[in-house]
């Protein structure tokens, strides 16, 4: 049977990542569609074999903060079309959101703003979070509209619940686990309300994690001391045929390219 094979992965910075790894990740992958965050260059920045690899059609959203942000889809066919931002004129060209039109597919790489409690960086992930719940709607609304299934995939930045991340009771107070921030993301999951499937949990309902991010500091990696931020949100049926996920952990701390592991998982069509 056909599959459809997504992942998703924040880079650290596409520069970064390409010395440390990335291209020979990308030549040996099958995923039919590769969704990048926090690319953190503009194309013309990128050597051309990192910018244009052979055998995919890539699209940068680039944020015009020089040097934040960004993300890219690559796609193995040419999209029908492409979206840069959604409906927030704030948000526009912050490099943080991307979609593309498929054959019966609306696949889009999101970078949710990460936050800070009591700064700015918290008041910005809010007034995105609550720009982008009824986007997420409207866009669901509108792809059953013309016989699509909509996948958002990429870094959000927030752990739903408890084994979503190793320390949980120290991280209640921080960004990333606060109770306002894992309710506007048990909404966007409410079949009542966003109506979208967390597809990796979905498949491993039991399990700790799998984690995604690690930070670099101390042993977080070796200790398997992660958090399961970066994630594939489906609408329900398209997350019914997700067959297998996994999270493309390295073997060993020296051979990762990033400080997130991709994410991948596989639809039947």
């Amino acid at each position: 049977m056909q599959q459809l094979t997504v992942t998703s992965v924040n880079v650290n910075g596409l520069r970064a990542a390409a010395r440390k790894g990335y291209l020979p990740w990308l030549a040996g992958t099958t995923a039919d569609v590769v969704c990048l965050q926090e690319v953190r260059a503009e194309e013309a920045q990128l050597p051309a074999e990192v910018a244009r690899p052979a055998g995919w059609h890539v699209t940068y959203a680039p944020a015009e903060a020089k040097g934040r942000a960004g993300v890219a889809l690559l796609t193995r066919r040419e999209p029908d079309a492409v979206r840069i931002g959604f409906d927030c004129a704030e948000f526009k060209a912050s490099g943080r959101y991307l979609e593309a039109d498929l054959p019966g597919l609306t696949v889009a790489s999101l970078y949710l703003p990460s936050g800070e409690v009591g700064t700015e960086r918290q008041d910005e992930k809010e007034r995105f979070m609550a720009a982008f719940l009824p986007y997420l709607v409207d866009l669901r609304g509108r792809a059953a509209a013309e016989g699509r299934e909509v996948l958002v995939c990429g870094d959000w930045n927030i752990a739903h619940r408890e084994a979503d991340l190793r320390n949980w009771r120290a991280n209640r107070t921080n960004s990333g686990f606060l109770p306002e921030e894992r309710a506007w993301l048990g909404r966007v999951l409410d079949p009542a309300d966003g109506g979208y499937t967390d597809v990796v949990r979905a498949l491993h309902p039991d399990q700790e994690g799998p984690y995604s991010w690690w930070s670099y500091r101390g042993r977080a990696f070796d200790n398997d001391t992660g958090w399961r931020i970066d994630y594939q949100i489906a609408t329900p049926s398209l997350a019914a045929r997700a067959v297998k996920a996994h999270v493309e952990r390295a073997a060993t701390h020296a051979e990762r390219w990033s400080d997130h592991a991709p994410v991948t998982v596989s639809y039947e069509r």
